[in-house]
């Protein structure tokens, strides 16, 4: 065979495996970008009801003020492998900090330790394709503030909220609502339902009205805290299902007969949408004292009774994914329509939950 001929015909078949490949490698990503995109497109709602995926999703917060998102994503990419429908990114208020200024001087500040929610909800979109349900709160912000937030979630194409009334300041007794912003989850509510049918939350009209948002809400098995009774904190679900919310996603909980009773309890009330419950594994000996506090939800006896035995956190982490995949098993068995996962504090040990029930 002539040389210069048996070159042309070596690079020939080395031209066609590159063409080859590449062309391989376009389709597969072409297909998984439009398979991506579906995906985004896909409600909450019918992401929950949809049976053929799996009933798994978490919830993350924004990284302190300064720090970059590294350990945010190592978070999403340790739980990816179990195809979340959703992830849900919190909300923080800003609080009050005193800086020393020296002479005895303070100097009261506010300041946002977790900010960025919108942005971050963005990132995971892009990042991950998969979809995202920022929380919007009353707490911290007025009304033209949580307008701002609606135009730039709706500028980038996320419609899904978490709508929640959100937790008072540390330094109040009780919840104060900030300048004119809104004192309830209803009242939130109502002003995404006037933005969705093209008003400001001062009466002018949008020009240019885009996609619709859907909304969860939040409900408690055990009780909102500030609820006289179960029956005044059912009617508060009730209204927010009047007013459209598509699902509700519990507080964590540890005993699943409170949740079904609660469930029982909302289906006699007349409340049918999907209620999706919150959980979130023990990690630390000092959570069976902060938990009931902080959330509100008791610990079962079955559980404290072993989680006195534990000696070390590592004891009552193991403990807790005991307890929690049997929860969930039975929860799954039970028919909820998903499972919630709160990651602070519990990555690992809901990425070991999750490889024992799905």
């Amino acid at each position: 065979m002539d040389c210069n001929y048996y070159i042309f015909y070596k690079f020939s078949l080395y031209e066609h495996e590159i063409l080859y490949n590449f062309t391989q490698n376009f389709h597969f990503h072409y297909i998984e970008s439009r398979l991506s995109n579906w995906y985004q497109s896909m409600k909450v709602i019918d992401l929950i009801n949809d049976k053929s995926t799996k009933p798994f999703s978490f919830e993350v917060l924004p990284p302190l003020k300064g720090n970059g998102t590294e350990q945010l994503f190592k978070t999403i990419d340790s739980l990816r492998e179990f195809e979340p429908r959703y992830i849900n990114i919190t909300t923080h208020r800003s609080e009050y900090v005193y800086k020393d200024l020296g002479n005895g001087l303070m100097q009261r500040q506010r300041v946002r330790r977790r900010p960025g929610t919108i942005a971050i909800a963005a990132a995971i979109q892009q990042r991950y394709g998969i979809p995202v349900v920022p929380h919007i709160v009353c707490s911290g912000h007025t009304r033209e503030e949580l307008e701002y937030m609606l135009l730039d979630l709706q500028f980038l194409g996320i419609s899904d909220l978490l709508v929640l009334r959100g937790d008072k300041a540390k330094e109040e007794s009780r919840f104060e609502p900030t300048g004119d912003g809104p004192s309830h989850a209803t009242e939130l509510i109502e002003q995404i339902n006037e933005f969705n049918n093209g008003r400001f939350f001062d009466g002018t009209e949008i020009k240019c009205p885009g996609e619709k948002f859907t909304y969860g809400v939040a409900c408690y098995p055990e009780k909102h805290e500030e609820a006289a009774n179960m029956e005044s904190d059912l009617e508060v679900l009730r209204e927010k299902v009047k007013l459209g919310a598509e699902y509700a996603v519990t507080q964590l909980f540890y005993d699943n007969e409170k949740f079904f009773a609660f469930v029982k309890r909302a289906r006699e009330a007349g409340i049918e949408i999907p209620i999706v419950p919150g959980i979130k594994p023990l990690t630390k000996l000092n959570q069976l004292s902060i938990v009931p506090k902080v959330f509100h939800c008791d610990i079962p006896e079955a559980l404290y009774r072993e989680a006195i035995k534990c000696k070390s956190d590592d004891e009552i982490k193991k403990l807790g994914i005991e307890w929690a995949v049997a929860q969930c098993r039975e929860l799954m068995a039970k028919g909820v329509p998903n499972l919630h996962f709160y990651t602070v504090s519990a990555v690992d040990s809901i990425g070991q939950i999750a490889k024992q029930i799905y």
